[in-house]
């Protein structure tokens, strides 16, 4: 049987988004809830990228098996990730720098919990993107501030748990303060993982769990990428009455977490769709972390040691690996942290294994459809689009040298767009040898 890289390689992207679609991995997780009498109020809010599908989800459940159980609630979502719901309400603002709207959001999801009753419950909505679209400033932390310090993290090849730990102590509402003031209700956390290591504490900033970070990390983190931060956030990061909730904290008594979908799953369905198609997957890893261009280049080699030497599986085989990579940014050209590793991917087989380059394809994207703040997904490198790029003039270590994996895939016309999935698991890498 002759494959088709092209075809078989989205057709394993298309699984593992499918694996954390919120309307297929959620309702196991939230039956026994539905399902379980209830008499005081139900207060559903959530934030991330996967929001609206989440509520959406709950909805479709609840209307199935607790007709008569009144939902209410807001979630926050990015733009453009909007879905139709009936009784909880959703909110789109700015990702991954926060706005005004998400601000807002924010702030009414703070108040919708306060003051609930022992006999009230919160369902909590969490997905990857909530910690910039579920901002609320500490007390003396101005928005405009807090989005200098983001830009800053962005830019600075900071890790997300780095982030996360700067953003958490600079918010009234992330690292365990949104459980917190959910007391003395019940609180039931749904969260679709987006994270190396699926830690509940660094999803969109832990807004509903104990944060293990300190202020003091917080500050070594700003000091580790020579960030100067803004006044008032050095002042705040300095307030220890501004230390998060931590482990073992009376307050979180209530708050129950459940992982709804993580990478593994997701890279797991895919591996099926390669064993259907006669390709050997071997799954390297959901926590894959480094520099774009860093992980390409191992990736490359180990794809190169498959066709040399059939280790660590015979070809044909297809290399599957998730988490999620940064990207140091030094030039001005477009593009996320997948069409970086791509094109670096693309660059390390020209330069190291040039007779390799009709054996072997890669795609990489991001889950929720979004590579960095593009219009695509990622992008996909086939056998034959090296000589293709060396026939039409397109220099891709320049593309790469300008971070502009964007413009390099755009012109060899092997961008993926999917637009928004409703859905997050993080990167996607999926490496074929033929």
């Amino acid at each position: 049987m002759t494959l088709d890289p092209n075809d078989l390689l989205r057709r394993m992207m298309d699984a593992a988004i499918a694996a954390a679609d919120p309307a297929q991995c959620l309702p196991p997780h939230l039956l026994p809830l539905a399902r379980t009498k209830h008499t005081g109020r139900t207060v559903v809010i959530g934030a991330g990228k996967a929001a609206a599908s989440m509520a959406a989800a709950v909805e479709s459940l609840f209307a199935a098996e607790a007709p008569d159980c009144p939902l209410e609630g807001l979630v926050v979502t990015r733009y453009g990730h909007g879905c139709p719901t009936t009784r909880i309400e959703v909110v789109e603002a700015s990702h991954p720098v926060p706005d005004a709207a998400g601000r807002d959001a924010a702030k009414r999801i703070l108040e919708l919990v306060s003051g609930l009753g022992a006999e009230d419950r919160v369902i909590a909505l969490i997905s990857g993107g909530g910690s910039a679209l579920l901002t609320l400033p500490a007390e003396g932390v101005s928005l405009e501030d807090k989005q200098a310090v983001n830009r800053d993290l962005l830019k600075s090849g900071a890790t997300i748990h780095e982030m996360n730990a700067v953003r958490k102590h600079l918010s009234a509402i992330k690292g365990g303060r949104l459980a917190a003031a959910a007391a003395p209700a019940s609180l039931h956390a749904f969260l679709i993982s987006d994270v190396p290591g699926d830690d509940p504490d660094v999803i969109a900033s832990g807004p509903t769990v104990a944060d293990t970070s300190t202020l003091a990390d917080a500050k070594a983190v700003l000091k580790k990428y020579g960030i100067t931060p803004p006044d008032s956030v050095a002042r705040a990061l300095d307030d220890p009455s501004l230390e998060t909730p931590k482990p073992g904290d009376a307050v979180l008594g209530k708050a129950e977490t459940v992982m709804a979908a993580r990478p593994q799953a997701s890279l797991e369905a895919a591996a099926e769709i390669a064993r259907a198609a006669g390709v050997t997957p071997v799954i390297l890893g959901d926590a894959i972390e480094g520099e774009s261009r860093d992980v390409a280049t191992v990736l490359a080699g180990i794809a190169a040691q498959v066709a040399r030497h059939g280790q660590p599986g015979a070809a044909p085989c297809v290399l599957l690996s998730g988490g999620e990579t940064t990207v140091t940014v030094r030039g001005n050209g477009r593009g996320g942290r997948n069409a970086e590793f791509l094109c670096a991917f693309a660059v390390t087989v020209k330069r190291r294994m040039p007779e390799l380059a009709d054996r072997i394809a890669a795609l990489a994207c991001d889950t929720d459809g979004i590579d960095g703040t593009e219009d695509n997904a990622g992008a996909l490198f086939v056998p034959g689009d090296l000589a293709r790029a060396e026939a039409a003039g397109i220099d891709l270590v320049a593309h790469l040298e300008n971070n502009d994996g964007y413009g390099a895939f755009t012109a060899l016309d092997r961008l993926i767009v999917t637009g928004p999935t409703l859905t997050n698991v993080n990167d996607f890498r999926a490496v074929l040898i033929l």
